[in-house]
């Protein structure tokens, strides 16, 4: 039924020749392009995940910083608070040793004013009740 004369060893040779040209133009430049677009792709995923590996590192580290930035101030701010009640405590304490001071100062100025009064009010007293005795006697006491 069939006739197989030439031509069918010749179409098969044209078919395993168009097959090597097409292979060898189109399918093993076009796999290498595929290839090489593959291998950037896992490159560039590969890069990315070190790039936020370092990321998440970094932001590890600056938490850690921040932290420990947050526990010094912390610190310093008590420290602070304590040296300033501390020397609030310190201005308290003589400010009420000089207020004492004054007042043990005044009492003393007071007592010595009191002392002098009191010695101008004899001496005084002494002068009125030689002047009313000798109205009242007539006799000058000053002559005994």
């Amino acid at each position: 039924m069939f006739d197989f004369d030439a031509t069918l060893p010749l179409m098969a040779v044209q078919f395993l020749l168009l097959a090597f040209i097409l292979n060898a133009l189109l399918y093993k430049p076009l796999g290498q392009a595929l290839d090489e677009r593959d291998e950037y792709i896992r490159q560039t995923e590969q890069g990315a995940k070190g790039k936020i590996a370092k990321a998440e590192q970094l932001r590890q580290e600056y938490e850690q910083k921040l932290a420990q930035t947050r526990r010094q101030s912390q610190t310093v701010i008590a420290d602070a608070q304590a040296e300033a009640k501390k020397l609030g405590a310190q201005k308290i304490a003589e400010a009420q040793q000089e207020a004492v001071a004054k007042r043990e100062q005044a009492a003393q100025e007071i007592e010595v004013q009191k002392q002098e009064a009191m010695r101008s009010l004899e001496q005084q007293v002494d002068i009125l009740s030689r002047q009313i005795l000798e109205k009242l006697l007539g006799v000058q006491l000053a002559n005994r």
